[in-house]
């Protein structure tokens, strides 16, 4: 467990900006106690100060996780962001899609999201930005990037894609061992 490098660094709050815009600096300075960024085998964790200095005492092989997965950094430095995010994110998220409880499982079963399937979205939200899914009883269901502005969306086909998935709460089911 080690802090991330300015790279790293760089490479997740990229990432997190996309979702969460200028809340950010909410995610490491949070009133109740502060909070950081530590690596582990390639795997980013947002974990409390307190905790952190703690697992000190652990060795590192020894050590499996710590604080909550937010995401991972592939071979060749980009960082992905993975499910476990998903309670960090959607506390802060700038632009939030609704799906209607027919398109629900069609989400959580890794699809992307259509217009037919869509309930609301945020007013103003860009093309190609992040976004947080919700079902229409405000429960996050997963992330994902618009693939439309909101504009763009009151005048489309119902099979046009309105937000391309990135990950949603069945991934927990999916892929188990990788998480």
């Amino acid at each position: 467990m080690r802090p991330l490098t300015e790279e790293e660094t760089k490479a997740v709050f990229e990432k997190l900006y996309k979702f969460i815009g200028k809340n950010i600096k909410n995610l490491i300075d949070r009133p109740n106690e502060p909070y950081c960024f530590r690596l582990h085998k390639n795997k980013v964790f947002y974990v409390k100060e307190k905790l952190m200095k703690k697992a000190t005492n652990i060795a590192r092989d020894k050590l499996v996780a710590l604080g909550t997965c937010i995401g991972k950094l592939t071979h060749t430095g980009k960082f992905r962001l993975t499910i476990g995010a998903l309670d960090v994110i959607s506390q802060y998220a700038k632009y939030k899609i609704w799906v209607k409880p027919s398109a629900e499982m069609q989400f959580l079963y890794g699809n992307n999201v259509l217009k037919s399937g869509l309930a609301r979205i945020t007013e103003n939200t860009p093309s190609y930005t992040g976004a947080v899914i919700y079902n229409m009883a405000d429960i996050p269901l997963g992330f994902g990037v618009s693939a439309k502005s909101t504009n763009e969306c009151r005048s489309l086909d119902p099979n046009a894609v309105v937000a391309f998935h990135q990950a949603d709460c069945g991934e927990f089911l999916r892929a188990e061992d990788e998480l």
